[in-house]
């Protein structure tokens, strides 16, 4: 038993509070955890909650053994090292927690060593790639009438703001139509946590609003956005009111097909991919594209290395005289 572990949990009974629940709670309120995140740690530490339990220990009781064996059964039952690490990095969290909290009087998980995660690269396109969805949206809005107009004028519009914004498809799909109350060149986007950042809008991005928002965007007088006087910029028949990621994704796919791309390698994301490496590939310094991303921490922002490693390479090539053929 660790030390201290018995009054810790002793403390923690007296108070009627689950370890894991006060975590949570702590998450939520001191952290601004978004509900996905409550509910993926959540299931985490349920699990290993559970296998533990199975022994006659208590997260309160639990020993650095404890968690090994742990998650040496989750490698033995195929969890890929990925899932292993977000495991382990869960109850990590938890622990430095009830630590502070005096729940228990030793970190058990202190030092434990986790699967190292294949470095994987982001799947992105090219200029040219992101130039021809573009041109497919836009030459669809271009020929439909009535509410397929309105429809392609909105895709348009989605497609040259995610990749102009670099935003989150969640962020994107859910702006107010307030954003567009301040400075027509920045939008104020509200990401993980509730962090607020500020994006620059670009030309293409602020005409593609002003088409989609337009009055004769449905000329046969079908209700357009701006009509509808939504709360949301992008309004939709759906439970929040506003058009989901799953319908956005599923009609960005229908024009990558369209563009003559696979339709498998077009999703919002890589678009946001997209956006990330066509900045650094173009000399954007790494702590921009962090903020303009909404990263909190720039090692997320640091997979995108790969981008200016292979602009350093071409520089070299190009221009160190011991590169060129002789």
């Amino acid at each position: 038993m660790i030390g201290g572990a018995e009054t810790g949990a002793a403390a923690a009974d007296a108070g009627g509070g689950d370890p894991v629940a006060q975590f949570l709670e702590m998450l939520a309120a001191e952290r601004g955890a978004a509900r996905n995140t409550l509910d993926a740690y959540r299931r985490d530490l349920d699990d290993f909650r559970a296998h533990i339990g199975r022994g006659g220990v208590t997260i309160e009781r639990a020993r650095r053994e404890d968690i090994a064996r742990y998650l040496a059964s989750r490698a033995a039952a195929g969890l890929a090292p990925a899932s292993r690490a977000r495991r382990l990095a869960a109850i990590r969290q938890l622990y430095r927690f009830l630590t502070a909290e005096g729940v228990v009087g030793e970190d058990p998980a202190f030092g434990l060593s986790g699967p190292k995660k294949a470095r994987t690269l982001p799947r992105t396109l090219t200029v040219a790639e992101v130039d021809r969805l573009i041109a497919e949206a836009w030459a669809r809005a271009d020929r439909a009438t009535g509410p397929d107009r309105v429809r392609a004028l909105r895709l348009h519009c989605l497609i040259e703001l995610i990749y102009a914004t670099g935003m989150r498809v969640s962020e994107l799909v859910s702006l107010p139509r307030s954003v567009l109350d301040g400075d027509d060149r920045m939008l104020t986007v509200r990401g993980k946590g509730g962090r607020e950042r500020l994006v620059p809008l670009n030309a293409a991005a602020r005409a593609a609003i002003d088409r989609f928002l337009a009055p004769d965007a449905a000329p046969d007088g079908t209700p357009t956005p701006v009509a509808i006087r939504s709360k949301w910029l992008f309004p939709a028949k759906s439970e929040t009111g506003h058009l989901t990621r799953q319908s956005f994704a599923l009609d960005l796919k229908d024009v990558a097909e369209g563009a003559g791309l696979d339709p498998e390698r077009v999703s919002p994301h890589v678009l946001r991919h997209a956006f990330a490496s066509h900045l650094l590939d173009r000399g954007a310094d790494l702590r921009a594209v962090q903020q303009l991303l909404g990263h909190a921490d720039i090692s997320t922002t640091e997979i995108y290395t790969h981008v200016l490693e292979e602009r350093l390479k071409r520089i070299v090539e190009e221009h160190h005289p011991l590169a060129r053929p002789r």
